[in-house]
């Protein structure tokens, strides 16, 4: 009698040993790898963050610097800045501009703070020998415009010897002024909108006790240049200059605009003392008989 044997094909069993054993090995195998690349990259991510918020907390205070003396055509430095972005100090030099050899610092050094208020920023300064305690600006920004808002102090603002003009090279260098600029305003907005300047609200500032080497005069008069916003005209703020009292008689009138600066005003003596005022009248502006012509723009 024969017996037939069946014999279990290795066929059979082959997807059973491969699913169990090596099938799930190699799955889990991939998972680990997926989850270990996903780690790499948070992790990356994490540290790319962490450096962008220590550069942005711990930004020097000459990236600060280097913006101010840009907006304003190197005529405003931050020498000797230290700090941060966030708070700092440095010495305020007023210059010609680029290329130009003529500078003046102020005395002591100017303080900041910058900080998150609102929805933009509030930078405030400090200095001991020019500001009337804290002078606050507002900075918020917004869909193609940023508004500057100043805030402040009672009374004035901040006042600096007129010597500082002369950083600003001729003909403020020439005159050799003394005296006391005054800067004052209720309230001052100024916004950057599209890339013109608009201005709303009114800042005053006053020359007092002026006084000039180029003269025999103990001293010249006071003066005051007003800048206000045009209501008819937003992209275009008012310049007005008026004598408060003196032998040097300024007047005039102005525009501050896309267009930059434009300004027509004459200087005239008063009758006593024409002779003595003869050499500063030809260096203000363009001589006209008794007065002299300024023009600007």
């Amino acid at each position: 009698m024969i017996r037939l044997r069946r014999k279990r094909g290795r066929g059979l069993w082959s997807p059973t040993v491969a699913a169990t054993g090596w099938g799930e090995s190699t799955y889990a195998e991939l998972s680990w790898d997926k989850s270990r690349s996903a780690g790499l990259r948070w992790a990356a991510a994490g540290v790319v963050l962490g450096a962008l918020v220590a550069l942005v907390a711990f930004a020097p205070a000459a990236w600060l610097a280097g913006a101010v003396a840009s907006a304003t055509r190197q005529r405003l430095l931050l020498a000797d800045a230290r700090g941060t972005v966030w708070s700092g100090s440095a010495v305020a030099v007023l210059t010609g501009g680029a290329g130009s050899r003529d500078a003046t610092a102020l005395p002591g050094r100017l303080g900041w703070t910058l900080r998150p208020h609102g929805l933009g920023l509030e930078l405030k300064l400090q200095q001991a020998c020019c500001l009337n305690g804290v002078v606050a600006v507002q900075v918020t920004p917004g869909i193609n415009r940023t508004d500057y808002t100043l805030v402040p102090p009672s009374g004035w603002v901040g006042q600096w010897p007129t010597a500082f003009l002369g950083g600003l090279g001729t003909p403020w260098n020439t005159m050799e002024l003394g005296g006391t600029v005054r800067l004052a305003s209720p309230a001052l907005r100024i916004a950057s909108v599209q890339g013109r300047w608009v201005v709303d609200g009114r800042a005053d500032l006053d020359l007092v006790g002026v006084s000039s080497r180029l003269t025999t005069l103990d001293a010249l008069g006071s003066y005051r240049l007003s800048l206000s916003g045009d209501a008819a005209n937003p992209g275009i703020a008012l310049l007005a200059l008026s004598t408060q009292e003196g032998a040097l008689q300024l007047s005039g009138n102005g525009t501050w605009g896309p267009a930059g600066v434009r300004f027509r005003g004459e200087a005239r003596a008063s009758v006593l003392e024409e002779s003595a005022l003869s050499n500063l009248l030809n260096i203000i502006g363009r001589r006209d008989g008794a007065r002299s012509v300024i023009s600007i723009g």
